[in-house]
């Protein structure tokens, strides 16, 4: 274990430190200790194209690298990445929920991401090389001139934008106005509407239908004129359709058909960043050619030495602060036991610290977020410069600048954090209510005391048990089930059994 030196102000030396941003988006930090793992090398040796993950595991983190890096990335010469998703704000494919678009078949969702993808790819050729490259290339500024698709700025929400506008104008068309229809088999065509005399009698132009395959064979082709390749990048996908699960399923399973349609096209392909729960939501009880989609996704797996590496790396990155503790050569674990206790009970038999963390920073289906290690750590560190700024500590013989009680309350701090940001908040009102009901209970039950709690019997009692064990609210032992120590100070959860 690290030994600390003597003599140092415990809250001067802590106030050094500094862990970064434990959420990808917001942290500009983000490339110093990122950990180039194994889904990051699937990536960008075009091994995968599904990076699957639960939240906080680092799915966005791979995305920003990959964006960052690809210029540079000797694997990725002659390949072009373009962001499917706007990175703040609210995703660009919320508009697709408003209320004034209807909700769509699935075929039609297939029709709206080709066009999509065929436009944001389409206008980004034509903004960088212009129309009159090649013949191919001009072909496509027709195209898209003639389905009005053409736009001005190459922004993910600028075309996404243009084609929901168009959206409303097929199900609120006005007299004398551009009308658009989806087509399951083409994409949308735009036909220009008049109106003479008495409303209802009117005169369209001809009809043109462009085919999804002839309009992709064409962007191929003019891919081929430039030399490159593109990858479309396509993360928030669990934000986009939040709490609107009749439009969620099928507009995401047309997003699994539109991937599996375009790889036809061997210089374009799409890189989906996804959620696991969510995933497993898509593909429901079965989807066409799955084992084609699983071929090609990886999912990140964090161990434990790569969380201790990876929080070592943030810690490092604070020069002055390991300047104060002397640690400049220290190994990962000595740098972790120079700020933490050995342990965090004094007992003989009780784990070690970093056992500790690991036991509660997993949820009940044993998946350890980078996101929650940060947390509790940053948490820690403010819970004890709190206590260190009421009773000035100077760093004794065997001390660490992190003790125990900062530790138990920072847990505290981020259960109650997970509980609103990550359960309640995504996991929909149904399972809302169940959670809930576990508020003030015991941490472990069996099927007795579960069919109590939630005043279900039967197959309800069974499927509610599923749903929960699926977002990680309850894990399962034998024949009795247990709320993880991350999710139990959040809801006044007590250790103990429920039954006798």
């Amino acid at each position: 274990m690290g030994t600390l030196s003597t003599g140092v102000d415990s809250k001067s030396t802590l106030q050094l430190l500094r862990l970064g941003q434990s959420v990808a988006e917001f942290d500009d930090s983000l490339e110093k200790y990122f950990i180039e793992n194994q889904a990051y090398h699937s990536l960008i040796n075009d091994r995968a194209d599904f990076i699957a993950g639960d939240k906080g595991t680092g799915k966005t983190a791979v995305y920003r690298i990959l964006q960052k890096r690809y210029s540079i990335t000797p694997e990725l010469k002659n390949v072009e990445v373009i962001a499917g998703f706007n990175p703040i704000g609210n995703p660009v494919f919320q508009r697709l929920v408003q209320q004034d678009v209807n909700v769509l078949t699935e075929g039609q969702y297939v029709s709206v991401w080709k066009t999509y993808i065929l436009s944001l790819i389409g206008n980004w050729l034509i903004d960088i090389v212009g129309g009159d490259f090649s013949e191919n290339i001009n072909q496509l500024q027709k195209l898209l001139n003639e389905t009005n698709l053409l736009s001005k700025g190459n922004k993910p929400e600028t075309i996404f934008s243009k084609i929901v506008n168009s959206l409303k104008q097929t199900f609120r068309p006005d007299t004398s106005e551009t009308t658009f229809t989806i087509s399951e088999t083409g994409l949308p065509i735009v036909s220009q509407k008049f109106t003479f005399g008495d409303v209802g009698k009117s005169e369209s132009a001809k009809i043109r239908e462009i085919t999804h395959e002839e309009a992709f064979d064409l962007l191929n082709d003019c891919l081929i004129d430039v030399g490159y390749s593109v990858w479309v990048a396509l993360d928030r996908l669990d934000e986009a359709f939040q709490g609107y699960p009749n439009i969620e399923v099928p507009a995401l399973r047309a997003l699994l058909r539109t991937y599996l349609d375009l790889l036809a096209f061997d210089k374009l392909r799409l890189k989906i960043f996804v959620r696991k729960d969510l995933f497993r939501k898509i593909i429901g009880d079965g989807f066409v050619n799955l084992t084609h989609i699983n071929a090609r996704k990886v999912e990140i797996v964090w161990d434990e030495a790569d969380l201790l590496n990876l929080l070592s790396r943030r810690i490092r990155d604070s020069s002055d602060f390991i300047e104060t503790m002397e640690a400049q050569a220290d190994s990962d674990e000595t740098l972790f036991y120079k700020i933490f206790p050995e342990k965090v009970d004094a007992a003989d038999r009780k784990p070690t610290t970093f056992n500790w963390i690991m036991s509660r920073i997993r949820d009940g289906n044993d998946i350890r977020a980078p996101r929650n290690l940060i947390d509790l750590v940053g948490k820690a560190t403010e819970e004890q410069i709190r206590a260190d700024s009421r009773v000035s500590r100077v760093i004794k013989s065997g001390e660490r600048l992190i003790m125990s009680d900062a530790l138990r309350n920072a847990l505290s701090r981020l259960s109650d954090q997970r509980v609103q940001d990550t359960l309640l908040a995504e996991v929909g009102p149904e399972i809302s209510a169940y959670i809930n009901k576990f508020t003030t209970e015991k941490a472990e039950h069996n099927l007795e005391t579960l069919s109590g709690i939630l005043e279900l019997e039967g197959e309800q009692l069974q499927y509610a048990i599923k749903q929960l064990m699926e977002t990680g609210f309850l894990e399962e032992i034998k024949d009795t089930w247990k709320v993880p120590m991350l999710y139990r100070d959040g809801l006044g959860i007590t250790q103990g059994k429920a039954f006798a």
